[in-house]
């Protein structure tokens, strides 16, 4: 019933809208490896990266996670021979801790056949260490720690950031423990990445959750499959996740960031394209009718109606900027 083209490769994005920069931290590219791999190793892996860029310069950093004793979850830039190792350490007093007498207390309390293995991944080296819990609702969950070898500090600006970078990603540890289906968590992920972002603009806060309901509702009223309403939900609840790079070209970033997750390549396009008008005036591609990707159309419909409030006001745009079929299936919801 309603139009579809055929697939298109996504042309590349100029390298001023890509998401991040090789001196940039950059979230997107955290929650790109999230999507890819929802597991705890890949959650702590992705988050020690983004750390290390937040302090910036030489860092090496481990992860630990209370499993009934601590252990190693993730390495970054030391030996994976750590991984799986049961440790004790200055994380215990579940505070933030810069030390500056870098690894003295995580020897101390150690057996010798332990510190021998310490030894052997180059933590004797280490001068100055950053310790940062990560609990979730007052349960821990473990720790980052982040390790210099040098003269190199630690700004109070950086050592907050890591902070809140730690309490940003500790509902999805927590999120992980629970799930049993890979999916579901990654929809959770999904969602609580895009809150955190919109949590630094007021208004925008919950307008992912609500395009992302208005749009499935659409989609269910012109009848996809439900592997089709997945896809959808991952679109709308990411549409405006280029904006953390700012608005200007936000549709680019957006999709390009989704470049390589290939179940999600209709997302991607939708993404992309959420901002092409019915009659050709949209960007980027000044597409038009039906050439635009249908999620793409979804979109700008259940976009339209959270953003202007009114079913009247987006009937007013069908046949300009709005698929008119698509208005006509928003009026049939009971909204």
């Amino acid at each position: 019933m309603f139009g579809r083209r055929p697939k298109t490769t996504v042309p590349s994005t100029p390298p001023e809208t890509r998401a991040g920069s090789a001196d940039t931290p950059d979230a997107t590219r955290v929650l790109a490896d999230l999507l890819a791999r929802p597991t705890q190793e890949g959650i702590l892996e992705a988050a020690l990266v983004h750390a290390a860029r937040l302090l910036g310069g030489r860092v090496a950093a481990y992860a630990i996670v209370r499993r009934g004793q601590d252990t190693v979850g993730a390495v970054h830039n030391y030996s994976r021979a750590l991984m799986g190792v049961a440790l004790s350490g200055p994380w215990s007093t579940l505070r933030t801790r810069l030390l500056s007498d870098g690894t003295r207390e995580l020897y101390e309390q150690n057996s010798p056949d332990l510190q021998s293995l310490l030894t052997e991944c180059g933590m004797k080296a280490v001068t100055l260490s950053l310790v940062v819990p990560i609990s979730d609702r007052g349960h821990y969950v473990g720790a980052l720690v982040l390790d210099r070898s040098g003269d190199e500090g630690v700004t109070p600006t950086a050592q907050e950031a890591v902070t809140r970078w730690a309490a940003a990603i500790a509902p999805l540890l927590g999120i992980l423990d629970s799930r049993e289906d890979w999916k579901h968590a990654a929809r959770q992920i999904t969602g609580a990445v895009v809150e955190a972002i919109e949590s630094r603009e007021f208004d925008a806060l919950g307008h992912a959750q609500a395009v992302a309901t208005l749009s499935l509702k659409i989609g269910q009223q012109i009848g996809l499959a439900d592997r089709e309403l997945e896809e959808l939900w991952y679109a709308a609840t990411m549409h405006d996740i280029g904006k953390i790079h700012g608005e200007p070209g936000h549709a680019l970033v957006g999709a390009n960031f989704l470049h390589g997750v290939g179940h999600l390549s209709e997302a991607q396009r939708a993404v992309r394209h959420h901002h092409e008008r019915w009659d050709g005036q949209g960007e980027p591609d000044r597409l038009t009718g039906e050439d635009i990707p249908l999620y793409a159309r979804i979109l700008a419909v259940a976009n339209a109606y959270v953003r202007l409030g009114g079913i009247e006001r987006v009937r007013s745009q069908a046949g300009r900027s709005l698929d008119p079929r698509l208005v006509s299936s928003l009026e049939k919801l009971d909204l």
